[in-house]
């Protein structure tokens, strides 16, 4: 069994041309035709809003269910990852990456029910800050470390801008050199920031972003989609 499965910074819904607009998004999630979608970068709330979350909106024009992992920062801004999916969610956890004197930073662990195998997402975003984006990678590895019955997906915005830098060799060392691309930004891609690690190594049957012309101007970064034998 086949599966897309992709990971798109929303960048708030903000396009590249300022404007905020949840239906252009949702209209490039419907041009991915991926069953598991992560999002990073969503507003859920602003300070004092009482208007729905985008990602009940994304759910209801993509027609996916969507799992959420909300995070206040001290500005009174939700925001955080959800993930979006098509097959049935079995379970949720949240893991905690946040680092000293930094925006606060989760990832969202979740269990798909497939048909087959079990299918593992863990969907994050991680820091600006080399130390920040260490420690955080280690906790990931920790989380995922010894599981060898699932599928297990890895994906999300990395941030990691030195390619031979720790967090990617650490992730290399755990899932294998996976494919990357050019993601950021978005209308001239230079750094592939936007990634997804499969274990084990040979359920990644293919990788690719997704520069469609609605997807270069809906965000800042592109969507990049695998596909997963699971």
């Amino acid at each position: 069994m086949k599966l897309r499965i992709a990971s798109y910074n929303v960048h708030g819904f903000v396009g590249m041309d300022g404007r905020r607009d949840v239906a252009r998004i949702a209209s490039v999630l419907r041009g991915l035709d991926a069953q598991v979608i992560a999002l990073q970068e969503v507003i859920f709330a602003e300070r004092g809003s009482r208007s729905p979350e985008p990602v009940e909106i994304l759910a209801e024009l993509s027609g996916y269910h969507a799992v959420s992992a909300p995070i206040q920062r001290d500005d009174g801004v939700t925001f955080g990852n959800a993930l979006l999916s098509r097959l049935p969610v079995r379970e949720t956890r949240r893991i905690c990456l946040s680092y000293p004197r930094c925006e606060p930073r989760t990832a969202l662990e979740v269990i798909v029910e497939t048909g087959a195998r079990p299918l593992r997402v863990v969907a994050t975003h991680l820091g600006l800050r080399p130390a920040e984006r260490r420690f955080q990678v280690r906790r990931i590895l920790e989380h995922v470390e010894g599981d060898e019955q699932s599928v297990t997906v890895l994906l999300g915005d990395f941030n990691e801008w030195f390619l031979m830098g720790r967090p990617l060799r650490w992730l290399h060392a755990r899932f294998g050199r996976g494919p990357s691309a050019r993601t950021f930004p978005s209308r001239f891609p230079l750094f592939a920031l936007d990634r997804i690690w499969v274990h084990p190594q040979r359920a990644l049957c293919g990788f690719s972003a997704h520069a469609s012309g609605p997807a270069r101007r809906a965000s800042d970064h592109l969507p990049v989609v695998a596909q997963v034998e699971v």
